[in-house]
């Protein structure tokens, strides 16, 4: 899905991959609200695409003529109220673990604003430079950032999969915000971790700088397809 307006392009797309049976990664795009969300339900845990659509279908519903300064706050309470109905869905389960990351982009006229938990990831592209935006809630993650591991080192960690924090998993939803401007030419990307598992930053800035927007959803489901693609892949890219 490519879409275009007078202010801001985005594509979008979610992928299952060459190995599962289920796609457990979701999407939304709200570009009236100035808002986009990347979810991926727990892979090896029973309903991880229940969870992810519950965020989904949740966020959809958010009323269409939120002013910029209320959709961040409208969508922390949206996502607070998706965890309950996830761990509402887990017990009637019999108290299984279900759950899902979620990174979110909402932007402004001159600002960006990011919610995440797992390891779902936003990064923002400028001037032909990549920076990682949100930080990995994961065990590899919180190794990185303490500075024990490189990037490079985490991607054969025998815990990389193993996230800390997720949307219907613990009593109480912690959920990480960041906040930036924004500049004519930036150029964001929301992804799932079946992208990144094949394809470093160095990899994602040369697609990022070279890719229109009409092509670039699918070039980058292709990196993972091409790499084995043994997860769902999903990928929101929106140009300022």
């Amino acid at each position: 899905m490519t879409i275009s307006s007078t202010k801001r392009h985005y594509s979008a797309k979610t992928h299952i991959g060459r190995v599962r049976k289920v796609n457990e990664d979701a999407i939304l795009a709200l570009p009236h609200l100035g808002l986009w969300l990347v979810s991926d339900g727990m892979g090896g845990h029973a309903g991880g695409d229940f969870a992810s659509q519950t965020i989904v279908d949740i966020l959809t519903a958010l009323p269409a003529d939120l002013s910029p300064a209320d959709v961040m706050h409208a969508a922390r309470t949206a996502l607070g109220e998706a965890h309950r109905a996830i761990q509402k869905e887990a017990t009637r389960r019999g108290s299984v673990t279900i759950g899902a990351t979620v990174v979110l982009l909402a932007l402004s006229e001159e600002h960006f604003m990011c919610l995440w938990a797992g390891d779902s990831r936003l990064y923002r592209l400028r001037d032909e430079r990549i920076t990682m935006i949100s930080s990995d809630h994961s065990i590899v993650g919180e190794l990185v950032e303490a500075g024990q591991l490189t990037w490079a080192e985490a991607e054969n960690h025998p815990h990389g999969n193993q996230i800390t924090r997720a949307v219907g998993v613990d009593e109480t939803l912690l959920l990480d915000k960041r906040r930036g401007d924004i500049l004519p030419g930036d150029r964001f990307l929301l992804c799932s971790d079946g992208l990144t598992k094949y394809a470093d930053a160095e990899t994602l800035q040369r697609h990022l700088c070279d890719e229109p927007i009409d092509r670039i959803a699918d070039d980058l489901i292709r990196i993972a397809l091409d790499g084995g693609g043994a997860d769902n892949v999903s990928v929101i890219v929106v140009d300022i």
